[in-house]
């Protein structure tokens, strides 16, 4: 038996690992607001420049405006007293003299559109940017506490758990301790005469059979005790990943969302006004004024976002999972259904379901509001009235230098309705987040709940029922596995222009459902109405549940070795020459995948997915080294790699010609036969999914 001091140990060492993660992640969190305060030192600075640029070329202007009024004014009045002057040059005189005049109100019109119209509204998006960026910060760290609280709840959980756990054992070494007393005491016993001590042995024994019962009693009392503090600290466990995984995969984005709120269109419409205006008077720089509106056209809010994530990968990418961590001697590692629990379970289970599905619809209502509020926002932020058109400066020409189209209580009055519709805003992206949190906090434990509970029910119902399914095997000739060549038809018919197509999550549930009938040789993407998301997660799940992964463990180091070639060209070659001692069946499955990569990444301006995204989502599962230790470390080479290998994949993969077997095809049709495969999915139909994956690897062994 285990000391009492080795068990203080190891609960004392999940508790200190508990608590590092927990230092790094508050860390982290430190990060986030300091990057995104950062963030907005550089805007306004950028906000202030733009705006001192456009006064002093304002005042340029308008002395040019000026100068050339006193040229027109002077050779009008010479031009008036030389009426000898033939028709013809008094009329090429009336065209040059009518078109600087011209000249001059455009000048004008545009030192006036620069140093006030312009300025003022920069002005406006300074503020509007400062306002925004302390509403957004406000949000952040709310929800920073919010992720914190969980997992501080998750290690008062952990605590809680180890001290039931504690408490049981030591019931148990009393209950011991009482038999061999027992046994003792009845051996004294035996050895006294039939008349001695009758009536105190019969005191004795009964004495000892109420500490026996005394005994039992508080064993069954710690075991359940522990059971229960076991399943919530896995319930919390659940949360609290989910929690994370909400937070930076989806929280962080809208966060950084908001603090951009309005700044790219501000400053787009900014430049459109300026480059209206230059366009009218300056013809002769048609080449340079192409250029800045083609900077200026490309403003991209997401694209700015997604470069900050990457730019700052080590602050925002999402921490390891929290792992579970068991007390010494208990092997369960799973929410447990058993009789003594089931029917508390199944109750939690359905407040659980009817609580997820009224957060969802709240969810969804708060969701329309939102959306509804962001349009009107951004009406109000760009209202001509308020904010210059690319076209104000047409108006401005026809009026007299220093003239205001907007009266000045006017447009505070639309200041005030803006900054009213903001406040709102931000209430709702408030309650957004908050809302949304808590549906994927209550779903996570609504899926372990449910899980739980089937399988204890199936267990009730068919105990061999587990056993025969995993015994079934079967083999097969597909070149491509059904699994794969079905996620990606269904992906490529139907959601190339998914928006974070393999980053979203899908629905854990759907998942499990979509993989538990690929086992059983059905194949469930025959119809279109399954989820997306969970057809990527089913894909990328295939991938990482190989052992050893799609590219060798050997192949590891010699791989991230060709990542140091700066030149792409060589790069490629390089990584070619690597693979190409691959097996001919591993090849023609790499091939199929990489090539459909690309097919994705050529669609990125509607799903967001640029090569290193789709690197970033399946790098660690394609490549794995046999040491896990600086898995962290070199994943930035694992990405590198990966999305070279998908840029360059025409150039590393061998053709048809030189590799035969199946190729992807960009054009894919519902009718189309599958590459390789019989009649019926019955190949791997019978074939579990652990089995779906080996029998990949022995395809590649063989080969």
């Amino acid at each position: 038996m285990m000391t009492s001091h080795g068990k203080l140990r190891r609960e004392k060492g999940s508790l200190a690992e508990y608590e590092s993660q927990m230092k790094d992640l508050r860390t982290q969190l430190t990060d986030q607001i300091k990057i995104l305060d950062s963030q907005v030192e550089v805007k306004q600075q950028q906000l202030s420049d733009l705006s001192e640029f456009l006064r002093r070329r304002g005042d340029i202007e308008t002395e040019y405006a000026r100068a050339l009024d006193k040229l027109t004014e002077r050779f009008t009045h010479k031009t008036k007293k030389k009426e000898q002057w033939g028709q013809s040059v008094c009329q090429v005189w009336s065209v040059l003299l009518t078109q600087t005049r011209l000249e001059s109100r455009e000048h004008a019109a545009l030192g006036d559109t620069c140093f006030n119209t312009l300025t003022q509204s920069l002005t406006h998006s300074t503020e509007d940017t400062h306002r925004l960026h302390k509403k957004s910060k406000e949000v952040g760290i709310q929800m920073q506490e919010e992720l914190l609280k969980v997992t501080t709840e998750l290690q008062t959980a952990l605590k809680t758990y180890n001290q039931y756990h504690t408490d049981c054992l030591t019931a148990e070494g009393k209950l011991k301790e009482a038999e061999r007393l027992e046994e003792r005491h009845t051996g004294k016993s035996a050895e006294l005469g039939p008349g001695q001590l009758a009536g105190q042995r019969r005191s004795s024994v009964k004495k000892m059979e109420r500490l026996m019962e005394k005994r039992h009693g508080r064993v069954q009392e710690t075991q359940l005790q522990c059971t229960k503090a076991r399943n919530d600290y896995l319930l919390n466990l659940a949360a609290a990943n989910a929690a994370m995984n909400k937070y930076y995969l989806q929280d962080v984005s809208t966060l950084i969302d908001c603090c951009d709120l309005g700044f790219h269109l501000s400053v787009e419409r900014v430049m459109k006004c300026y480059l209206a205006s230059r366009w009218r008077i300056q013809k002769t720089e048609e080449t340079g004024l192409k250029q800045l509106e083609t900077a200026v056209t490309s403003l991209d809010q997401s694209g700015d976002r997604d470069a900050l994530l990457q730019q700052h990968d080590a602050a925002f990418c999402l921490p390891f999972r929290f792992n579970y961590h068991p007390h010494e001697g208990d092997q369960v590692c799973e929410v447990s259904a058993e009789s003594q629990v089931r029917y508390e379970l199944e109750t939690r289970f359905q407040q659980l379901q009817s609580r997820l599905a009224a957060v969802t619809l709240e969810t969804d209502e708060i969701s329309k509001t939102l959306k509804a509020t962001l349009t009107a926002l951004l009406d109000s932020m760009c209202d001509g009235e308020c904010n210059p058109s690319p076209d104000v400066s047409t108006t401005l020409s026809h009026e007299p230098p220093g003239g205001s189209t907007v009266p000045k209580l006017t447009l505070a009055k639309r200041r005030a309705n803006q900054q009213e519709t903001e406040t709102y805003y931000f209430t709702k992206v408030k309650e957004f987040l908050n809302s949304s949190s808590l549906a994927s906090k209550l779903q996570a434990k609504h899926d372990l709940l449910q899980d739980a509970i089937q399988k204890a029910e199936a267990v009730d119902s068919d105990p061999s029922r587990r056993r025969r399914r995993m015994s079934r095997t079967q083999s097969t000739g597909q070149q491509i596995p059904v699994v794969v060549e079905s996620c990606i038809r269904f992906i490529n018919l139907h959601g190339l222009h998914h928006e974070g197509i393999f980053r979203v999550p899908g629905s854990q549930r759907e998942v499990n459902l979509i993989r538990d009938s690929f086992e059983r040789g059905e194949d469930p993407l025959s119809d279109s109405e399954c989820d997306l998301d969970s057809v990527a997660g089913v894909l990328k799940l295939y991938f990482r549940g190989l052992e050893p992964p799609l590219f060798p463990y050997e192949s590891y180091s010699p791989l991230l070795e060709c990542v140091q070639i700066e030149e792409e060209t060589e790069k490629a070659a390089q990584i070619k020459a690597v693979i190409s001692t691959f097996p001919r069946p591993l090849l023609v499955v790499m091939r199929y995948l990489f090539a459909f990569l690309n097919h994705v990444s050529q669609y990125s301006d509607e799903n967001m997915m640029q090569p290193y995204n789709l690197a970033v989502c399946f790098g660690p599962s394609l490549l794995r080294g046999m040491d896990s230790d600086d898995a962290v470390a070199r994943q930035p080479q694992v990405n590198d790699l990966v999305k070279t290998m998908i840029l360059q994949h025409d150039i590393i993969f061998p053709g048809q010609s030189e590799l035969p077997g199946p190729v992807y095809e960009k054009h894919m049709t519902l009718e189309q036969e599958y590459c390789g495969r019989s009649a019926s999915l019955g190949g791997y139909g019978a074939v579990g999914w652990p089995r779906l994956a080996r029998t990949l690897i022995f395809c590649m062994t063989i080969g």
